[in-house]
């Protein structure tokens, strides 16, 4: 069986597992999912979860993309 068949399955599988094979699935593969998916410092990583929660909770300005470039036209026109 080849590593893409076996992803697929994966997959598959995954969409329809329930919450307990989930949650055992993830706690064995944790540390290497975070391994690879963080390259940012813990330091980092504790700032963008409070600047996320302030985000959530309404306590920051967000803006769309739209806005965003809107801004940065005026400010080079400027």
């Amino acid at each position: 069986m080849t590593t893409t068949v076996m992803r697929e399955q994966l997959v598959a599988y995954l969409a329809d597992a329930d919450d307990k094979k989930i949650i055992g699935l993830y706690t064995l593969l944790e540390d290497s999912i975070k391994e690879k998916n963080s390259t940012l410092t813990e330091e980092q990583l504790v700032f963008l979860k409070k600047e996320r929660k302030k985000h959530l909770d309404g306590e920051s300005a967000s803006y769309s993309w739209e806005e965003v470039k809107e801004m940065i036209r005026k400010r080079k026109a400027s």
